[in-house]
């Protein structure tokens, strides 16, 4: 037996009501990502991708339909159960990158590893390997500001990894970035899944950047294109 896709979505809908009126922003999407895939999701502003994403990561709940991460259905865990799950499987990439600013790189890397009450030594060495494979070696004592744009997306990257997780989300993870260093973004994103099998879910709008994914997915007014 095949073993199961690293994160499946069954039939997603989710409804907002505003001002007394429901607005349907995912109409029953289903799509899935298998391990070790890279997997391109684009389409127009307001189609639902980043709902659709924030869904898929646990940070909000599908009004119905099924997200399953390897086979296990997390859709209606306890909200202190899944914030523990979501630390522990899911990496998250953003367009902005979120760093803490009063921390230092190694600081902000080794962050998830602290919120789970992990070993402070093992989540140093974690850390300080990673920005070694993303060529940060020589950054890990400076604070965010004092690095490039580039630079910073890198250690947002690491810190997504840093607790080896089963699946990388990205939303527009190139578009806060110029053309050359988006690209090498990209990049070090292809790498990672070349050595490390790592299965990633990217939010688009880059024609460049889909390209260079295994399959990409399109999404209007809230429905998986066929």
């Amino acid at each position: 037996m095949s073993s199961p896709s690293a994160l499946v979505a069954e039939n997603v809908r989710k409804v907002f009501r505003r001002e007394g009126y429901d607005i349907e922003v995912l109409k029953g999407v289903s799509l899935s990502l298998a391990r070790g895939e890279m997997v391109g999701v684009v389409g127009v502003s307001g189609a639902g991708k980043t709902t659709l994403l924030q869904i898929l990561g646990t940070l909000d709940r599908a009004t119905s339909g099924k997200v399953r991460y390897n086979g296990k259905d997390v859709t209606d865990l306890p909200e202190a159960r899944l914030a523990d799950f979501r630390n522990r499987t899911i990496g998250f990439v953003f367009q902005f990158h979120n760093l803490l600013p009063e921390f230092t790189v190694l600081e902000n890397v080794m962050l998830p590893c602290l919120i789970a009450r992990e070993n402070p030594s093992e989540a140093r060495r974690r850390a300080l390997s990673l920005l070694a494979e993303v060529g940060l070696s020589g950054r890990t004592t400076h604070r965010t500001g004092e690095i490039s744009g580039g630079e910073q997306q890198r250690v947002a990257i690491c810190r997504a990894l840093v607790m080896e997780p089963s699946v990388l989300l990205a939303d527009e993870p190139t578009g806060n970035l110029d053309r050359s260093t988006a690209s090498g973004v990209v990049d070090l994103l292809v790498e990672l899944n070349r050595a490390r099998g790592l299965s990633l879910l990217m939010v688009t709008h880059n024609d460049r950047v889909a390209a260079r994914l295994h399959r990409v997915v399109r999404i209007d007014d809230g429905r998986i294109e066929a």
